[in-house]
């Protein structure tokens, strides 16, 4: 016997193929549609068909954006010579929430975990290397060849330095100074981080990873022994 309306039914359903989203939470979710004004449902409707319209990815940084390329990428006051390697867009919103990052962006798309069946092919390394030279083959890194460096900033005839407006006039064939590894520090993350690092080994570029330690306002008590090791090795000189 049908207690409830079909349509109650299926948008419940629906509500549970979300992320932490359980059978009570969604009929919770359900009830407070019902009771949503008309103009407020037809709102969220509208904002979730754009989400798959109009949303794309940027074809520098990968990041989602309205347009191609996003603003950060075609901005000529962020410095091009300094990328950050982020796991997914929501990380590149929380260091551009800081203020203090004038570079530039990679996003990866996640990071290696062997135990989800995720590789290095299934995220955007190749990519990255690819921005840093343009020579650079997508190719599995124990296979591809090292690539090949060009003497005073000279680039080969099938490469364009330009290309991505990383390069201005007067710069060398591979502008990009240094790669931040700004990935979360677990398993997985660390991971990441040795891949990509062994993988720009041949490029003359600096790959550096964001601090981690304690937390400010945070107390040395309560730290596990693993953020103490860490704060440990990254201590800095006191000005």
């Amino acid at each position: 016997m049908q207690y409830t309306s079909e349509s109650v039914e299926a948008l419940v359903e629906q509500f549970t193929k979300l992320p932490t989203i359980g059978k009570k939470t969604a009929r919770r979710l359900a009830n407070y549609v019902l009771k949503m004004p008309q103009e407020e449902v037809e709102t969220i409707a509208s904002a979730l068909r754009s989400v798959k319209e109009d949303v794309q990815r940027c074809s520098t940084c990968y990041v989602v954006a309205d347009q191609d390329p996003c603003p950060i990428c075609s901005s000529d006051k962020r410095d091009a010579s300094t990328i950050c390697v982020v796991e997914e867009s929501s990380d590149l919103i929380a260091i551009e929430q800081t203020n203090e990052y004038r570079g530039v962006y990679h996003v990866l798309g996640g990071v290696i975990s062997p135990l989800d069946g995720v590789g290095p092919d299934d995220l955007r390394v190749h990519e990255l290397a690819a921005r840093i030279d343009p020579s650079f083959e997508d190719t599995a890194a124990d296979a591809a060849p090292a690539p090949e460096t060009m003497p005073d900033g000279e680039a080969g005839d099938d490469a364009d330095p330009s290309e991505n407006g990383q390069v201005q006039e007067g710069e060398t064939a591979a502008p990009v100074d240094e790669v931040i590894l700004a990935v979360n520090p677990n398993v997985e993350g660390d991971t990441t981080a040795y891949y990509i690092t062994q993988l720009l080994e041949p490029f003359d570029v600096r790959v550096t990873r964001i601090a981690r330690g304690l937390p400010i306002g945070g107390d040395l008590e309560y730290a596990d022994e693993a953020t103490l090791s860490r704060a440990l090795e990254g201590r800095g000189h006191v000005d």
